[in-house]
């Protein structure tokens, strides 16, 4: 059996605030605001995903029990993504340098490029070339 997918967009405002013990405008105002967004059917209804929901919920915890207010939720969420987002980079890069490539550089974006074998970094490639030699 196949798992959900967490971020397919399936309950109403409706559904989406009794999940998340929220009222309905609640979730309106997050959207206004842009601390939760869900995605659009074609008539313009908000349909929320398992993500959404779970988002509300920590949104409510972080409200009510440690008393942190919407910027600085915000702020917190924005840092949980870019934690995940570099997680699943440093995932990427990991079994690399374990099988030898261990040439990495900069792209223009800042992001981590890895370099394979033989091959050169062209100039919009990025700026800083780093060899890494483990246990140096």
């Amino acid at each position: 059996m196949s798992q959900p997918d967490v971020d397919e967009p399936v309950f109403p405002v409706s559904a989406a605030a009794e999940l998340s013990g929220m009222h309905p405008q609640t979730l309106r105002q997050y959207d206004r605001i842009g601390l939760v967004v869900p995605r659009r059917r074609l008539g313009g209804g908000r349909r929320y995903s398992l993500r959404d929901v779970a988002t509300l919920r920590t949104i409510q915890r972080l409200s009510q029990e440690e008393g942190i207010n919407l910027a600085g939720i915000a702020r917190i969420l924005t840092l949980e993504k870019q934690v995940t987002r570099l997680e699943a980079e440093l995932d990427k890069l990991r079994p690399r340098a374990d099988t030898g490539s261990r040439v990495f550089t900069s792209g223009p974006s800042g992001r981590v490029v890895i370099v394979e074998r033989g091959r050169r970094v062209g100039r919009g490639e990025g700026r800083a070339l780093v060899l890494w030699r483990p246990g140096r």
